[in-house]
């Protein structure tokens, strides 16, 4: 069956998206970028949707593979041998975001609480081998559950990395009122023009320490944090509060020791600032060409990453 065609008895039809509902949830999945275009808890957003027939705006919702966020100059090397990617963000000379979010991906199951897609990489000029990725959703009582999956299915070893891409709404006040706890103590500064990488310093002082509960204010914030804490199951939670009382919050389990958030601040005369992107990453910005926490794919070798976003 084609992505997004109706069949008999499932909750879809095309150019709407895949619906699954549980416990008081109710998410929407689009086959482009297996991309989470709406989730709601008892009627009220917990990301920014998007219209599931139009294109997917600033990566919203998408699942981001085989490189979570960038890499510089769409160039590394791997294996003794050099790549080179397609840049899809010429502004700052990189590729952004992997090789499957602007793919249809394939219906694989899908039931009143659950879907799975699954999509494939091909070797080329840009990647060294070939991946089947797949992605599941799972709804029940404590949220939205999102795992991921990759196996090397070609010939040669392949780096690999994953993210999701939601933007989190807390509710109705603007933003800069949502109280944010994020349990890391450290961030990765980067260059002020292209976002690349310059190295980890301490949250300890600094306006990006939110290891206490605290209004975001006028913060802007476009970078990776890391050394979580986690509780006894390797598992981290950052969570996301408006003033009214409502609240989102993302977890995330040990596979993802990195996480990227944005303030989706937008040029002057752009609205921006809409939701928080809060993106738990296996590896950081421009891994391709760093190693830190890169995956190392053998063939047949298998990776998998997990999240949940949950709200009240």
């Amino acid at each position: 069956m084609e992505p997004g065609v109706l069949q008999a008895g499932w909750r879809t039809v095309n150019g709407s998206g895949y619906l699954i509902t549980s416990g008081g949830y109710t998410a929407r999945i689009v086959p482009r970028g297996a991309a989470l275009c709406e989730l709601r808890h008892r009627g009220r957003d917990l990301v920014v949707p998007f219209a599931p027939g139009a294109p997917v705006p600033d990566f919203r919702g998408i699942i981001a593979a085989p490189w979570p966020n960038r890499v510089a100059d769409g160039t590394y090397r791997w294996d003794g041998a050099g790549y080179r990617l397609p840049l899809n963000e010429p502004g700052r000379g990189t590729a952004l975001h992997g090789l499957v979010h602007d793919v249809e991906w394939a219906l694989e199951t899908h039931d009143d609480d659950r879907l799975a897609l699954r999509c494939s990489v091909a070797p080329s000029e840009g990647y060294p081998s070939a991946l089947e990725v797949r992605a599941g959703y799972v709804l029940d009582a404590d949220g939205l559950h999102c795992t991921v999956t990759a196996i090397n299915v070609g010939a040669a070893a392949a780096p690999y990395g994953v993210c999701p891409h939601p933007y989190l709404v807390a509710g109705d006040a603007p933003l800069d009122e949502w109280t944010l706890s994020l349990p890391a103590s450290s961030f990765l500064a980067v260059t002020a023009d292209r976002l690349l990488p310059l190295g980890l310093e301490s949250v300890a002082g600094h306006e990006f320490d939110f290891r206490e509960p605290r209004a975001i204010g006028a913060t802007q914030i476009d970078h990776a944090f890391t050394n979580m804490a986690a509780d006894v199951s390797g598992a981290s939670r950052l969570l996301l509060s408006d003033p009214s009382g409502t609240y989102v919050g993302v977890q995330w389990d040990g596979a993802c020791p990195w996480l990227q958030i944005h303030t989706a601040d937008k040029p002057a005369g752009q609205p921006g600032r809409r939701g928080l992107a809060v993106e738990p990453m296996t590896c950081p910005p421009d891994a391709f060409n760093s190693g830190t926490d890169l995956i190392r794919l053998e063939p047949g070798g298998m990776h998998t990453a997990g999240w949940s976003i949950f709200g009240g």
